[in-house]
């Protein structure tokens, strides 16, 4: 019987799931049915609404749980990957449980996995264990964040025809896995509607939305088409966030019936890690966003020229060896920020190995880009104490969730 007492000590016990290498072979969903039902199938007790998109869908799912929370429901939900801690991917009611609690509840769902006899992947256990803890907890909603892709995504285990479906905008990111064509990666993401679904989704390419609709069609699913005309009254959020708060309002809306002012205003003070985070370092402005495709850059640019217009803008950029088709034109699009950069790298696992493009590498690419400056320092601390030392008003760290986790510990959050 495990006894965790510690976050440590649930990264280490955790730690033997992780794969030394990404995977070679196909997704499949075989691993997680098998223990979904070894466990009763907790999963299909729950009301569930199921994120899925290229960008913004953790925002998404951040904003509808704090509506839905500030309606009065309890509302569980699970994201990936984790910034701060790894309580961030089972929170109730918008809080990850307490250390000891977490570590409690986490060596009892061990102890099932054991006796189950299978190896769930390090992300499929996480989202068994969400499932888990939320049909114990009994939450009235459970909002939950696919990993990557949908249709073989460890958390599509969800038969419920109520469950609703929500898409986030697509584009093309993870080709290497979901498709090199924005309709291979959209029936990927349409992969999460089964029969009798509601989904919801703002209205994108007639490419996109033809592969949603044709599977839509298919489930006898019904669909929702989130207008985004309210996207102007949230000026207090960053622009590529208002978008995503007005798809995660028409989603609650649904669920509650009606939203007040009250329940609006709350939700608009979501805190969302690693999303345009404004923090500070040595009394500098930093901001830490995860932006990794050019889709995301692209709104990150549009976002930071919007709120320091008048400042300089320092970057401090590292990109997964995952992003080398896309990384030349997210750096040309950083390019509109500034004309120096400091490369750095990195080498971590969450869920699996994820390691970034050599420096020397990333550095070639921004000279293609047409930065400038370009500095080199493998050494994220060091590279961190080199935006600081910058000249810069604001210090921008993006280009991997894997980059700025490692910085979170540094700086305090504005």
């Amino acid at each position: 019987m495990r006894t965790l007492t510690t976050f440590s000590e649930a990264h280490e016990a955790l730690k033997e799931l992780i794969p030394d290498a990404s995977p070679t072979g196909p997704y499949t969903l075989e691993t997680i049915k098998q223990l979904m039902h070894f466990l009763g199938g907790p999963q299909d007790r729950l009301k569930v609404i199921h994120v899925a998109g290229t960008s913004g869908k953790t925002s998404t799912a951040y904003y509808i749980a704090s509506l839905l929370t500030a309606v009065g429901y309890t509302t569980g939900l699970s994201i990936s990957p984790h910034i701060n801690e790894l309580n961030e991917r089972a929170q109730v009611n918008m809080e990850g449980l307490p250390e000891d609690e977490y570590c409690q509840e986490l060596s009892a769902f061990l102890d099932l996995v054991d006796k189950s006899g299978l190896h769930p992947s390090h992300f499929e256990l996480l989202v068994a264990f969400s499932y888990w803890l939320f049909d114990k907890r009994q939450v009235d909603y459970a909002v939950v964040e696919v990993g990557l892709g949908g249709l073989l995504d460890g958390t599509n285990v969800v038969t419920r025809p109520d469950k609703i479906c929500v898409i986030t905008d697509i584009g093309l990111d993870h080709v290497e896995v979901l498709g090199k064509t924005l309709a291979e990666i959209a029936a990927q993401k349409a992969g999460i509607i089964h029969d009798g679904n509601e989904v919801f989704l703002h209205a994108q390419s007639d490419e996109v939305m033809s592969v949603v609709q044709n599977s839509a069609l298919q489930h006898k699913a019904t669909i929702h088409v989130v207008d985004g005309s309210d996207e102007g009254q949230f000026e207090q959020l960053p622009a590529f966030q208002r978008r995503n708060f007005s798809l995660a309002l028409g989603v609650a809306t649904h669920v509650a019936g009606s939203v007040s002012q009250h329940v609006v205003s709350e939700g608009l003070k979501t805190y969302i890690p690693g999303r345009m985070e404004v923090t500070s370092w040595h009394g500098k402005t930093l901001v830490m966003d995860g932006a990794h495709n050019e889709q995301k850059i692209q709104a990150l640019v549009s976002a930071m020229r919007e709120k320091f217009p008048a400042q300089t803008i320092a970057l401090l950029v590292s990109f997964g060896q995952n992003k080398q088709a896309s990384v030349l034109e997210s750096l040309r699009l950083l390019r509109q920020l500034g004309s120096s950069i400091i490369i750095t790298q990195f080498d971590h696992a969450q869920d699996e190995v994820r390691s970034s493009l050599n420096v020397d590498e990333l550095a070639d690419y921004a000279k293609q880009a047409g930065f400038e400056t370009v500095l080199t320092e493998p050494h994220q601390q060091k590279a961190l104490d080199m935006l600081e030392e910058s000249n810069a008003d604001v210090g921008l760290v993006t280009g991997s969730f894997y980059l700025i986790e490692n910085y979170k510990n540094s700086a305090s959050h504005i």
